[in-house]
């Protein structure tokens, strides 16, 4: 149905270019401080023993498929 003259659209459907780089922006922003804080957190020492282990059972597992 044809708007009149006289009626305004308060609105549309789309966002505005410059408001969804604002929120893209806004994300990103947000995402880079998430994993920055994630980045300088020390690895814990049962993490890291674990990843020894691992270490361990791969060099352990190729000497024994190597023979």
């Amino acid at each position: 149905m044809p708007l009149n003259p006289s009626q305004k659209t308060t609105g549309s459907a789309r966002p505005s270019a410059q408001k969804t780089d604002d929120v893209n922006a806004q994300i990103s922003s947000k995402l880079h401080q998430l994993y920055e804080t994630v980045r300088e957190e020390e690895i814990p020492d049962r993490f890291l023993d674990l990843l020894e282990k691992l270490d361990e059972a791969e060099k352990t597992f190729g000497q024994e498929t190597s023979k």
